[in-house]
Formats: C-alpha cells, sequence, structure tokens
C-alpha cells in the first residue's frame, strides 16, 4: 500500500499558503504575480537546511517578502506604461474576508489603490507592520533595514496612507444594502436610481488594459458616472446581467455579457452612498474568476 502522507516541509508551507499569498498580493496587487512569488519561495523553502530554522513562518515571510519586493520594481515600471487606469486584480473572496472589518479593508480596491503610491520598501513594511502586526525586527531582516529605518519607514508610510485611506470603515451590513440599491439600479438602467445611490463626488476608473473598452481617464460626478453607466446598460439590454459578489473582501458586481464574465464592478462607500466604483475589464484579470474558488485569506 502506497504511503501518502506528506513530507514536513509541504506541510509547513500549506500551512502558511494563506498567509503568503496575501502577504505578495497586498504587495503586488496581482494574483498572478502573487502566485508567481510563491512558487519561487517554494523552491527556496524545500532547499533550506529545515533543522536549522527556528521560526518557520518567519523564515517563509521573510522570502516572500523579497521575491515580491524584487516583483514590485520590476512591475512597477510596467505600469507606468500601461494604457488607461491600472487597477489591482478582482479576488473572489469568501464572506468570512468581509465580516473581518480591517482585513476587508486592507484588501480593498480603495486600499490596494492607496498602496500603489508608496515606495516598494514602503508598501513591503506597511503591510508587514500594518496588516500582519510582525515586529520591527522580523521586518528589518525581510527588506535588510535596521530595525530604525524600519520604524522611520513605517511611520511615513502610515502617515502617507492615513491621509489617502477611507475616513471610516463600512459594516458589512452596510455594504450589502448599498450594493443591493447599486444592483437594482444597473439592472434597470434607472438614471434617477443610479444617482440616488451615487454620492455627488464619486469617482468611476476603468481597466480595460488597452484591449477591452474602457474610459481612459477617470470618470468624476454623478451624473457623468450615471449618464455613462445608462448609456452602456441601454445599449447591450438583456444580454448583460450583473450577480452580486464579495470581491476583495467587499460588495461588487460580476457581470456578464452574453452569459461569459465581462467584468467586476467594485465599490468604495462613504456615508451609505458610493463614493468610488473600480470598473475591471480587462480579460487578464478576469480569466482566474471563471474557475476561481472564493479565498480565505491569511
Amino acid at each position: 500500500m502506497s504511503d501518502h502522507t506528506t513530507d514536513p516541509a509541504t506541510e509547513t508551507f500549506i500551512a502558511h499558503r494563506n498567509l503568503l499569498f496575501t502577504v505578495a498580493y497586498e504587495m503586488l496587487g496581482s494574483a498572478a504575480d502573487a502566485e508567481d512569488v510563491l512558487q519561487e519561495t517554494w523552491l527556496q523553502w524545500v532547499k533550506a537546511d529545515q533543522g536549522q530554522v527556528r521560526d518557520q513562518r518567519g523564515f517563509l515571510v521573510r522570502i516572500t517578502t523579497r521575491q515580491a519586493l524584487n516583483r514590485l520594481r520590476t512591475v512597477k515600471r510596467r505600469r507606468e506604461a500601461y494604457v488607461g487606469s491600472w487597477l489591482p486584480e478582482p479576488l473572489l473572496t469568501t464572506p468570512d474576508v468581509a465580516e473581518n472589518v480591517e482585513l476587508a479593508e486592507s484588501v480593498s480596491m480603495a486600499l490596494m489603490l492607496v498602496l500603489e503610491t508608496l515606495s516598494p520598501t514602503e508598501r513591503a513594511v506597511f503591510v508587514l507592520r500594518e496588516v500582519f502586526d510582525i515586529g520591527y525586527d522580523e521586518i528589518a531582516e525581510a527588506v535588510d533595514k535596521s530595525p530604525s529605518a524600519v520604524r522611520q519607514i513605517a511611520h511615513r508610510a502610515r502617515q502617507h496612507v492615513d491621509a489617502r485611506r477611507p475616513r471610516r470603515v463600512v459594516s458589512s451590513s452596510e455594504g450589502q444594502a448599498v450594493l443591493e440599491s447599486f444592483h437594482r439600479a444597473v439592472e434597470t438602467g434607472d438614471p434617477q436610481a443610479l444617482l440616488e445611490v451615487l454620492a455627488p463626488e464619486v469617482v468611476l476608473l476603468s481597466d480595460g488594459g488597452g484591449i477591452k473598452h474602457a474610459a481612459l481617464r477617470p470618470v468624476t460626478g454623478a451624473v457623468h458616472v450615471a449618464r455613462r453607466f445608462a448609456g452602456g446598460i441601454g445599449k447591450f439590454g438583456d444580454r448583460l446581467t450583473a450577480e452580486p459578489t464579495v470581491v476583495n473582501g467587499n460588495p461588487a458586481l460580476l457581470v456578464r455579457l452574453d452569459g461569459e464574465i465581462d467584468s467586476v464592478m467594485a465599490i468604495r462607500i462613504q456615508d451609505a452612498r458610493i463614493t468610488g466604483l473600480y470598473y475591471v475589464r480587462n480579460p487578464g484579470k478576469l480569466s482566474h474568476l471563471t474557475s476561481a474558488t472564493p479565498l480565505t485569506l491569511r
């Protein structure tokens, strides 16, 4: 009879995989890049002398962070030449992620875009410290800085993010209520219903990646955003359907055209109205949604 037991190195990696994926994703904003980082982390992990590793979790986080930093410096240059607005790759997440308010905010489209404005090292330090509460000494090893330098970087990054992040964290129930109103408005194509759920200062960001039609610049203001949506809905009629889902721990709509996934619309909410719409149409960022199992992060 064959032995199907898993070796200790594999068991340890699997036990920490969700954590490592979340670290890499929050640093990179791309599930595909995060998976590549995990593959590189695995290769280094199995080559390591397991008996000499005292803190397995810390060791794996350190490898993942270094690999993600290397990749982030490369993709940042690539994103500078991106056609139109660049948005993070949407992740289908389990309902329990939405219930964890702090985790849901940390992977939200809104905060992920704020993290894009940090330097690679600032982003790594912020994610490790603010999201995962990792100690300064451990972070220092991961980013190749002294603990005192890491403290300064963390303070600077925290100030930068706090000045740009949503003022108030929205509860899961409030988010669902706003999404239901938005869903009804999208399904009917009623401009007035859209205006009622959109904040006057709402901003629509669209990511077609130069492949699918999408606004190249942000669309600002409820009237302009409602007009754009009403026009698109009217053009496609019953061929366009939308279903509620949870993306990056927050309410979103999965949009299908002729039964095929066309886009994801994630929302940012403030005072029970939508202040931000993140409209991802780039097929390269949606391909995994057809077969993806919702993720439990951490």
